[in-house]
């Protein structure tokens, strides 16, 4: 686990600290972890007429970043005088160090570097432990941290058609609402504890999996016995099942398309690992996720790590004994 910085600046870094918290903030806002998510997201911000100061460690990324309205550095410290900074991160690990620094090279983060009263937008899918760690060293400074998980991907971002699920203290969820419908179509406020953003989160993520992976059993079943699986799926999506997961994902796996990149699987293992983990600390079995994480390992080492998680529709028509030439994708 990475350290917090207590007690390690330099005498420059401290006085230039001090001066900027004679300051007022910027008003501008922050963004670190421009992944296909992160990137549609901070593009939409811009556009929105807000200025986004842009972290990326890439130099190669600064002109892409650029053309997108968005002012880019590879410095962290450039977003330090952000009211709000936004962060999208793949896991616990990236997170941990964006908010505590590297010990390594010396380079504080958003706890160390943020002004009191700045906030911290976690928008990034991550353990409910973790989110309950980086809220309490908020807090400890002074700062806000709000959680902020979406539901959508990468397409979904570019469009603003997220949603969101948010929990901190009131005032800070308020001051983040109006980046929050910018970037999403709808909101749910579920407490004042960060942790139980991430966590509804997680379920969600969890229900969406068992289900991509029944569908990917039951068009498996059809296609052996020769029934039409698009015709199920329509049949399915118009009577009793016309959720988004089905709707979305159902003809994906009938008509064996299965996009890259996409949500892949290693990132939907991650998140099957997490919510195991927190049912494991709640005494509460989950033993149709555990089925969802053993295949996520099976279709790894048959080499579709690069695949969206609609995969498992795949995975399951291959433990059926069905192959095709080769999986289709878009």
């Amino acid at each position: 686990m990475l350290e917090n910085h207590d007690g390690h600046d330099g005498g420059s870094r401290g006085a230039a600290k001090a001066d900027r918290r004679k300051s007022n903030h910027s008003g501008d806002i922050g963004f670190v972890g421009l992944g296909r998510m992160g990137t549609a997201m901070a593009a939409n911000l811009a556009a929105a007429g807000c200025r986004v100061i842009a972290h990326v460690r890439h130099p190669d990324r600064v002109q892409e970043l650029a053309a997108l309205g968005l002012t880019p550095s590879t410095d962290m410290t450039a977003v330090f005088d952000c009211e709000i900074v936004i962060s999208m991160l793949p896991d616990d690990e990236a997170a941990r160090e964006v908010v505590f620094g590297r010990e390594a090279d010396g380079a504080d983060g958003l706890a160390m570097g943020l002004m009191p009263g700045a906030i911290h937008l976690s928008m990034s899918t991550i353990s409910s432990a973790g989110a309950s760690q980086l809220a309490a060293e908020h807090a400890r400074r002074g700062q806000g941290y709000v959680a902020a998980p979406v539901f959508g991907n990468p397409v979904a971002a570019r469009a603003c058609e997220l949603f969101i699920i948010a929990a901190g203290a009131p005032a800070d969820v308020d001051r983040c609402m109006k980046l929050l419908d910018i970037l999403g179509q709808q909101t749910f406020v579920v407490g004042t504890d960060p942790a139980f953003a991430n966590l509804v989160k997680l379920a969600g993520n969890m229900l969406t999996a068992t289900t991509l992976e029944m569908l990917g059993e039951l068009v498996a079943l059809l296609r052996k016995r020769g029934v039409d699986p698009k015709q199920f799926v329509e049949i399915l999506t118009k009577t009793m099942f016309g959720g988004r997961v089905h709707r979305i994902y159902g003809n994906s796996i009938a008509t064996q398309h299965y996009p890259t990149p996409g949500f892949v699987l290693p990132l939907a293992l991650k998140d099957v690992r997490l919510a195991l983990a927190e049912a494991e600390t709640a005494a509460v079995p989950m033993p149709s996720v555990s089925v969802v994480r053993d295949r996520l390992i099976s279709g790894i080492a048959r080499g579709y790590a690069d695949l969206d998680w609609i995969a498992l529709g795949l995975i399951a028509a291959e433990e059926a004994g069905l192959r095709a030439d080769g999986p289709a994708v878009v």
